[in-house]
């Protein structure tokens, strides 16, 4: 099927838009175009056109701000294929807070431009309207679930028959892995393991809670190790990054207010994000909008914490168990970029016995998920991916570790197509492995007795 047109606004359309709701101009000229940033940026890496680094997308998007450059597909093109991973501003020395540049810029220009039947079908319809809820995403993969347990997903995959499904559900079902038992829905209340030293609430996300619930449960299990109190309040919401980083400010600020009204924040001590992608949404909420809300907003994100983060401030309980295996662990880029935490994962992992921790070449370098990037651009997601494979590869480990559940989702793909007998797991749950005594199931490996 033919792409459809894309409305190119009017630039007196445009301007006006981005005026109100683009990005603060003062921004622009931090950027004093020192190339600093090229070096980090995965697209600028793989394509080595200026255009599509750092520092040329804030010189476009300055040139179209200012109405001495006409807004056209190229120049969307450039913008769209910006993973939005943020390493340019960890290797920034000027400290130009490209995120903030970015997301109104997009937020704009979607105001303005009319899309087509086809990406708004897609993009809308699809990653808006499903995504951010988990129950309408098991609903939707119900048939690729069914299709994998009855071995139905492999033979398919085998015959190259997912080619036949359009570019992103394409992308969407090869995602997707294997189902892993959990123990069921989350309750609201879990106790602390012994005496308590904190009360904190859990915040379960959407794709998250809709693939990868069992992370929850061996979050919660090492929250309690470690002394907590777990409230998962009901009613909670998607963080708002799916919509706001597509352009939809308006239904991320109604998640955002909804997460505000369920969650008891002023009586918790922390609100803990097992997922990166959704802890850095969920931080940055009083950043997105000057509204009568903004100071709860900013209560609110001050108490967020990421699980890594937050134990190692609380000062984390050693686990008893020992797994003498060799990990490697990838920096989700909105944890290290976005979130600035590096070591605490690492401090926690090296806490547990017997673990060789390798460190992986290129391990800031986005693995090409990008929240729904690998979804709408899959080419470049790919190349990514590889490039990622093949660093771990070089590490020899047997058990990849990330902390965001796109990573994890990116990752388990190359790993199953290249059939490396390497398990991709969540800090989490090697973490509660150690404290329950287990030893992780290497795949093509025989569990020990």
């Amino acid at each position: 099927m033919p792409r459809a047109e894309v409305r190119i606004p009017s630039d007196g359309d445009l301007l006006a838009i981005l005026q109100q709701h683009g990005p603060s101009p003062e921004l622009f000229s931090r950027c004093v175009h020192c190339g600093l940033c090229t070096s980090a940026c995965p697209t600028y890496t793989e394509l080595f056109n200026e255009n599509d680094s750092p520092r040329g997308r804030i010189y476009l998007m300055r040139l179209v701000y200012e109405g001495r450059m006409e807004w056209n597909p190229l120049v969307s093109r450039h913008l769209d294929l910006c993973l939005d991973c943020r390493a340019c501003e960890t290797a920034c020395p000027s400290g130009v807070p490209y995120g903030r540049i970015l997301e109104p810029f997009r937020t704009a220009v979607h105001r303005a431009e009319g899309k087509s039947w086809w990406r708004v079908g897609l993009t809308r319809q699809l990653l808006l309207r499903i995504f951010p809820y988990p129950r309408r995403i098991r609903v939707v993969l119900w048939p690729v679930r069914f299709a994998q347990r009855v071995g139905i997903y492999q033979l398919a995959e085998n015959l190259g028959l997912f080619r036949l499904l359009p570019r992103t559900w394409r992308a969407m079902v090869e995602l997707l892995p294997p189902p892993v038992a959990d123990d069921g829905p989350l309750p609201s209340f879990v106790p602390a393991v012994g005496k308590p030293r904190a009360r904190v609430g859990f915040f379960v996300g959407c794709v998250a809670e809709a693939i990868f619930r069992h992370i929850h449960w061996a979050t919660i299990r090492v929250l309690q190790q470690n002394g907590c109190d777990v409230i998962i309040p009901r009613g909670q919401a998607c963080c708002g990054a799916i919509h706001f980083h597509l352009g939809d400010s308006t239904g991320a600020r109604r998640l955002a207010d909804q997460n505000l009204a369920t969650f008891p924040w002023q009586q918790l001590d922390a609100i803990v994000v097992n997922h990166a992608g959704c802890g850095a949404m969920l931080k940055e909420y009083p950043h997105h909008w000057a509204d009568e809300n903004q100071q709860a907003r900013k209560a609110f994100s001050e108490k967020v914490r990421d699980i890594n983060e937050f134990l190692e401030e609380l000062g984390p309980v050693r686990p008893e168990g020992e797994i003498r295996l060799r990990a490697t662990y990838h920096d989700a880029c909105h944890l290290a970029h976005a979130q600035k935490i590096v070591d605490p994962p690492r401090k926690l992992l090296r806490l547990i016995r017997g673990l060789e921790l390798v460190e992986l070449p290129e391990s800031l370098i986005c693995c090409g998920s990008a929240g729904t990037y690998n979804l709408l651009h899959p080419q470049m997601a790919d190349r990514l991916a590889r490039r990622k494979l093949d660093n771990i590869r070089a590490t020899g480990a047997e058990i990849v570790l990330a902390s965001n559940a796109g990573c994890l989702l990116q990752i388990m793909r190359e790993v199953r197509r290249a059939k490396l007998p390497v398990l991709v797991l969540h800090p989490m749950e090697l973490l509660d492995m150690a404290y329950r005594g287990l030893t992780p199931p290497i795949p093509g490996r025989s569990s020990p007795g």
